[in-house]
């Protein structure tokens, strides 16, 4: 699933880029998931729901947070998100390296070259999707890159994801993570699933991830100490 965003101040502009996306992107697969009418809006929505965009198109010349004010904001906390600048002058395209854009589309967007970056994004899309993981929860759909993923642990019914920037809940259980994403992640405890390429210090009972003290329990450690031991040296 391909998630995209418009982000434009003016309404013309944001319809007249929905319809041309429109005829292109595959049903069911790909779609337009937000529009948002300012930089700051954009920003700050984005902020509360990593993960949740793949895509994002930001027009340059916008009233209050311009385009690259927003980019700026943006990267801060995203630096995977897909970034196309849009706009009717020529002028900003250099300044774009400095965020990571990756394209920009002249005002009005000409269907082919539409086209064309859509591919890119797809063919970029498919390499990645085995890098990352998706959960549901009650408050939509998240996405994560493996390397992002500190550990996971249960809670009852429940697995909660931890990253350095939240956790996240959700209904499943730990086995059937644990089969999915091995071997990159370890299994050290009944409750516990964690990134090895985390761990920040390795104990003869326990491995500590982002300041959190795990255990490592006895029916465990044999086969996971040896695995973090090497991903530490």
């Amino acid at each position: 699933m391909l998630r995209i965003a418009i982000c434009d101040d003016e309404t013309d502009a944001r319809d007249a880029l929905r319809f041309q996306l429109e005829k292109i992107l595959i049903e069911d697969a790909e779609e337009i998931v937000y529009e948002f009418s300012s930089g700051t809006n954009a920003a700050s929505w984005l902020a509360n729901h990593p993960g949740e965009i793949d895509l994002l198109f930001l027009d340059v010349e916008m009233k209050g947070l311009n385009g690259m004010e927003t980019a700026e904001k943006v990267r801060t906390f995203d630096n995977q998100i897909l970034i196309v600048f849009v706009t009717g002058y020529s002028d900003y395209v250099f300044d774009g390296y400095l965020v990571g854009a990756l394209d920009y589309l002249m005002k009005p967007v000409a269907e082919e070259k539409l086209r064309q970056l859509i591919g890119r994004v797809r063919t970029r899309s498919a390499q990645e999707a085995s890098r990352m993981f998706s959960l549901k929860n009650t408050d939509g759909t998240w996405r994560f890159r493996l390397c992002d993923i500190l550990f996971f642990y249960s809670d009852r019914r429940k697995v909660i994801l931890v990253t350095a920037r939240g956790e996240y809940p959700f209904y499943a259980r730990l086995d059937e993570i644990e089969h999915q994403l091995s071997p990159d992640f370890v299994r050290i405890h009944q409750r516990y699933l964690i990134n090895p390429a985390g761990v920040e210090y390795l104990g003869s009972e326990s491995v500590t991830i982002n300041g959190r003290e795990l255990p490592c329990s006895r029916r465990y450690r044999e086969t996971a100490l040896p695995k973090i031991a090497r991903s530490l040296m």
